[in-house]
């Protein structure tokens, strides 16, 4: 199977322009589930089935993202009769790109999809009483430089997570376009969300979102999901390692912290390239006065800034430890999370207590574990 889907891969563009154009011909009633423009969505079906056939040996890992997948679905109207038209095209994309194809891989495959649509369907089912969304107006938007803004957006109904969980979100200026993020606060009594955004290059919602979403618009939330959350069997010391915009589920947790476990002591590290890059500096700064336990260290990296640490956030990270008995939490871009990663892991701190995400426009989004930010 892996070799199988490896071919239908390398066609790049070719193999989801195919899918879609199947599906949408031969079931032309899943055509309105998706954007009007599909040239931010073909990558996405087979960036997540490249994840699916990655974990097919482990299911102890699989399902809990298929689970996951079956109850966020719910937002763009999925319902299980659309499973077995998606399976369909499935087949015939493999099978129109293998030369090879034969009656055992046809087998294989269905065997293997119809699993993953019945844990999808029943986990959606599990949850057929909650919302597949929430409506939420933006009471505040706050602009941070040229691409970046903070927006402060409340649902109509409490929407539930954890601190570090992301939400995807969705604006009627790019219809059927899910994107996710991450909101920079825990829960509140009001129900109150702050939702970090830095406008990429091409990024049809992020740009909308920095420069065209204004107070008194209205969203619509998608269902949490669970990416840097905290062990709450542990009571360690952490250490947050935050670029970019990878700083608003940092803040959650110090925000989780204060609110609920002030013992710990909490190092938090941002790394930017250039001093005005620092979007958030005056509300890091409020936050470290407030909280004794909470030390905040900018690192700097394309420039000296008096005040501030200069070098990668990485290698700031591994100059000032030690960390050995800290919980670690990294967010940022993906060379910045693998180089601390590995920093990390050269100082002597266990994987185990090291949990990553990748903020980067090319992560698979509402599909099975990216974070997408475009």
């Amino acid at each position: 199977m892996r070799a199988n889907f490896g071919k239908a891969a390398a066609a790049g563009d070719e193999a989801p322009l195919w899918f879609y154009s199947h599906l949408f011909l031969t079931h032309p009633e899943t055509r309105q589930m998706f954007p009007v423009s599909m040239a931010h969505q073909r990558d996405r079906l087979f960036a997540a089935l490249g994840e699916v056939v990655a974990r097919v040996d482990d299911l102890d890992s699989l399902v809990p993202i298929l689970q996951q997948l079956g109850r966020d679905h719910r937002k763009f109207g999925t319902v299980a009769e659309h499973y077995p038209a998606v399976g369909a095209s499935l087949l015939a994309t493999l099978e129109h790109f293998d030369d090879d194809w034969d009656d055992g891989l046809a087998a294989d495959w269905t065997a293997a999809y119809e699993l993953v649509a019945k844990v999808m369907v029943e986990a959606a089912d599990e949850v057929a009483d909650q919302p597949p969304w929430w409506d939420a107006e933006v009471v505040g938007h706050e602009r941070r430089g040229v691409d970046t803004a903070v927006l402060r957006v409340r649902p109509a109904t409490l929407l539930p997570f954890r601190p570090g969980e992301s939400i995807s979100l969705e604006t009627d200026l790019r219809p059927r376009l899910w994107r996710y993020y991450s909101p920079a606060n825990a829960p509140r009594p009001d129900g109150e969300l702050e939702i970090h955004v830095r406008a990429w290059p091409g990024g049809p919602v992020s740009t909308a979102l920095v420069h065209q979403v204004g107070v008194g618009d209205v969203l619509r939330l998608g269902p949490p999901v669970g990416h840097l959350t905290l062990d709450p069997e542990s009571d360690r010391d952490l250490l947050l390692v935050a670029g970019g915009t990878g700083l608003a589920p940092l803040k959650a947790v110090v925000d989780s912290v204060a609110r609920c476990d002030p013992a710990r002591r909490v190092d938090l590290v941002v790394g930017v390239r250039r001093e005005d890059h620092l979007y958030d500096r005056a509300d890091l700064a409020r936050l470290e006065r407030e909280h004794p336990w909470l030390t905040v260290t900018v690192a700097v990296s394309e420039e000296q800034a008096p005040g501030l640490e200069h070098g990668d956030v990485g290698d700031v990270v591994a100059r000032t430890g030690p960390w050995q008995s800290r919980e670690a939490l990294v967010a940022g871009s993906p060379a910045m999370v693998h180089h601390t990663v590995e920093r990390l892991l050269q100082c002597g701190l266990p994987r185990s207590r090291i949990s990553a995400e990748v903020f980067a426009p090319s992560r698979p989004g509402p599909d099975v574990d990216g974070k997408v930010t475009s």
